[in-house]
């Protein structure tokens, strides 16, 4: 994605290669995905916040992370106006893409009905590699 829009989260490819490893980059930027169970944050449940790895945009508070056996960190809902949702109809199914809303990376795939007892019938599923975890209480917003 090249973009010449100004600002801290607006970056060409060549700009995004120079902050990100090169995982990173193919995942948040070539909307790539890590292999299941690989994640840092997998299976990691420490109260805190977790954040955009390209331009550190809170993303999701700890308290709705839920365990959900897929492989991939599992939340029922993102932080007000953090993340965006696309169609994706990519791999011939239809799937909803979600995305850091401050710099468009990629985050993973929403899904909905699938019968987890959480407030919202959804499950965030979000590679690990495009979050940065910092521990702590959670801020109010």
């Amino acid at each position: 994605m090249a973009s010449n829009e100004a600002g801290p989260a607006k970056k060409s490819d060549k700009e995004w290669q120079a902050v990100l490893s090169p995982e990173q980059f193919r995942i948040l930027r070539k909307k790539g995905t890590e292999p299941a169970g690989t994640g840092e944050y997998d299976k990691h449940y420490d109260e805190g916040v977790y954040s955009c790895t390209g331009c550190g945009t809170p993303l999701y508070k700890s308290a709705t992370k839920f365990k959900s056996g897929c492989g991939w960190p599992a939340f029922f809902d993102a932080i007000p106006g953090a993340v965006n949702r696309h169609v994706d109809n990519t791999w011939g199914m239809k799937r909803i893409e979600i995305t850091c809303a401050a710099c468009d990376g990629h985050l993973g795939h929403v899904f909905e009905g699938e019968g987890f007892p959480t407030p919202t019938d959804e499950r965030h599923c979000v590679n690990s590699i495009s979050l940065k975890f910092a521990p702590g209480d959670e801020p109010k917003m």
